[in-house]
C-alpha cells in the first residue's frame, strides 16, 4: 500500500454529502451546549481529576487530605483539581474548623463518572463505542 493510498483509505473517493443530513445536524447543534459540554469532558480527560470525581461519587464527602493521598499528590494539587471541579459546577466544598470537605454537587456528574469508569466494558468493544443499551 502506498503512502498515498494510506492517507486516503479512510476518505471517500469522491466528495459528496447530503445536504439534508448535514442541515438537520447543524440545527440539532442549536438545541445542546457544545461549549459546556465540552469544558466537562476536558475536565474529565485528566486521570488525576477522573480519580477525585470518581473519589467523589463513592464517598458523601472526602476532606483535601483524603484527596491529597488518594493522588499521592499534595494538598495544593489536590485542592486544585477539587477548585476545578467546584468551579464547573459539579462539586461542593464546606469548611469545618481547619479541614475543608467536598462532595458532588451535580447528580448527573455521577452518572457520567460511573458510565465513563464502572461499566467501560458495556460501552466499548475493540476500542469503539458499542451502541448496545
Amino acid at each position: 500500500m502506498s503512502l498515498e493510498e494510506k492517507g486516503t483509505r479512510n476518505q471517500c473517493e469522491v466528495f459528496c454529502f447530503d445536504e439534508a443530513k448535514v442541515k438537520r445536524v447543524q440545527q440539532s447543534f442549536e438545541t445542546v451546549d457544545i461549549q459546556n459540554a465540552s469544558r466537562l469532558l476536558k475536565a474529565l480527560a485528566d486521570p488525576n481529576r477522573l480519580k477525585v470525581a470518581f473519589a467523589l461519587i463513592q464517598e458523601d464527602e472526602v476532606c483535601v487530605c483524603d484527596i491529597a493521598n488518594i493522588l499521592g499528590s499534595t494538598m495544593a494539587t489536590a485542592s486544585h483539581h477539587l477548585r476545578l471541579l467546584r468551579n464547573m459546577g459539579l462539586a461542593k466544598q464546606r469548611k469545618e474548623g481547619k479541614l475543608v470537605f467536598y462532595s458532588l454537587d451535580n447528580d448527573h456528574f455521577r452518572d457520567i463518572i460511573y458510565m465513563a469508569l464502572i461499566r467501560p466494558r458495556e460501552m466499548f468493544i475493540d476500542g469503539s463505542i458499542n451502541t448496545v443499551t
